[in-house]
């Protein structure tokens, strides 16, 4: 089968993903077909897809996360494929069952893969069957209190209290004795029964062992036909605000070579233990002080910080997505080279990161060798409460970490977004910043810049 006949590619997402996918995929020859909320209707990947089709009112609920609706969008334009995209119905197994089960190609690894890894309990556990390490940690759910008490005993203080499903940091929150755990137990219970719609089985809750000083490292790995897997490097994800990647890195500066060759080997492991195909993210916690790597989780299909790794080997990972769905085995003789930095530019103020929507007054990007910006708005464009505050990615590329520091810099200093609420102070900040300037920082980073003055 040849990428010539996925036919016509629907792309279930929205904003800067959908209209980086479409560029691939009109680039490649096929239709980009877009779907859209009225919300959305006047944004550019509208305008730029092949066609474009109202799937619902702005509330997620009734548009993009509609799985009929996706589905008789894709059936009504003789969609051969559906890119989920990031996000959203990316890593619902459901959903790409169901898009198989329609008659269409589905990007991305396959629902079984999804569904293993998307318990995170379920992926420690066979992480650890297949010689990843992974930190000390419960390895069925914690539905009570009381087995969280238990659990964090065994254990050890502190630990890290999260949902067994879902991402984006949402419910992760550190406790350092028993008073802390039930207020952390009691917050992730909550997210955990939102996530799952059912409070009646009881939350599935997830303990292990906090790692004081961590980086959040990743490695971007690629399931071939035939079962091979393959590790196109890493990215340093450790810049955060609430548990959430605000900038990201490639390569990390806080990884020896020793270390990076036993994180590229523990995710080619990770991915051959559940059978990937297609890309996939392998995520680490990395303790600076002892330079050990534990499990933490992984993702499918494609991540926000994907650019990063197509600006250091020069792979187009979109392209090698629809590839290995039509079931080529693509050639990769990329080596990395270079450093490369991404800025997620969040429609949000710089000091408390609150979202901050608005109408778009001014837009204008920054240009030059070395740049990169993958945006989903433009000036006359309204940001808006529904969906999550990212507006752009800006990412740099230099020879080295230094220059590209420096491109970092200038164009960030260059990039207009006048209207709504931008980070874009706060990401001139961290570049002036002594710590992460030297390459030795970690997830705790922002969380001491913004600490009051002593």
């Amino acid at each position: 089968m040849l990428i010539e006949t996925l036919g016509p590619v629907l792309i279930a997402n929205r904003g800067e993903i959908a209209r980086r996918i479409i560029r691939t995929v009109q680039r490649l020859g096929l239709r980009a077909i877009a779907v859209h909320s009225e919300a959305d209707a006047a944004l550019p990947f509208v305008r730029e897809a092949d066609e474009a089709v109202l799937i619902g009112p702005a509330d997620p609920a009734r548009s993009y996360l509609d799985v009929a609706k996706v589905l008789e969008a894709a059936r009504a334009t003789g969609a051969g494929a559906i890119h989920p995209g990031h996000g959203f119905l990316a890593e619902n197994a459901a959903f790409a069952r169901a898009v198989i089960e329609a008659g269409m190609v589905w990007i991305g690894p396959s629902p079984e893969v999804i569904g293993r890894i998307g318990d995170k309990i379920n992926a420690r556990n066979l992480m650890e069957a297949a010689g990843v390490p992974v930190a000390p940690g419960t390895r069925e759910p914690v539905t009570d209190l009381s087995l969280a008490l238990k659990a964090a005993e065994g254990i050890g203080y502190p630990v890290m209290v999260k949902t067994a499903g879902g991402g984006g940091g949402i419910g992760m929150s550190v406790a350092h004795d028993d008073e802390e755990l039930a207020k952390a137990y009691e917050q992730a219970a909550r997210a955990a029964s939102r996530s799952s719609g059912d409070a009646l089985d009881g939350p599935d809750v997830l303990l292990e062992r906090y790692v004081e000083r961590a980086r959040h490292v990743e490695v971007q790995i690629l399931g071939l036909p035939g079962g091979r897997v393959v590790a196109l490097g890493e990215r340093d994800c450790s810049v955060q605000r609430r548990h959430q990647k605000v900038v990201e890195e490639s390569p990390s500066p806080g990884v020896t070579a020793e270390l990076r060759e036993r994180l590229l080997a523990a995710a080619v492991r990770a991915g051959e233990a559940v059978g990937c195909l297609g890309v996939a993210t392998v995520e680490c916690l990395v303790d600076v002080e002892r330079q050990e790597f534990v499990f933490l989780e992984m993702s499918t299909g494609l991540q926000v910080e994907h650019p990063v790794t197509e600006l250091v080997t020069g792979l187009d990972l979109v392209e090698l997505q629809l590839r290995v769905a039509a079931g080529e085995s693509p050639e990769l003789r990329a080596e990395p080279s270079g450093h490369a930095i991404e800025f997620r530019v969040h429609a949000e103020d710089s000091e408390r990161f609150l979202p901050g929507p608005g109408p778009i007054t001014a837009w204008d990007e920054p240009t030059g060798e070395g740049v990169r910006v993958d945006s989903g708005y433009a000036a006359g464009d309204t940001v808006t409460a529904f969906y999550d505050p990212l507006m752009a990615k800006l990412c740099v590329h230099g020879s080295d970490r230094e220059e590209a520091l420096e491109k970092g810099r200038k164009a960030v200093a260059g990039f207009v977004v006048e209207g709504p609420e931008s980070n874009l102070r706060f990401c001139a900040e961290l570049l002036e910043n002594a710590e992460f300037v030297s390459g030795d920082y970690d997830t705790g980073l922002v969380v001491r810049m913004r600490a009051p003055a002593a």
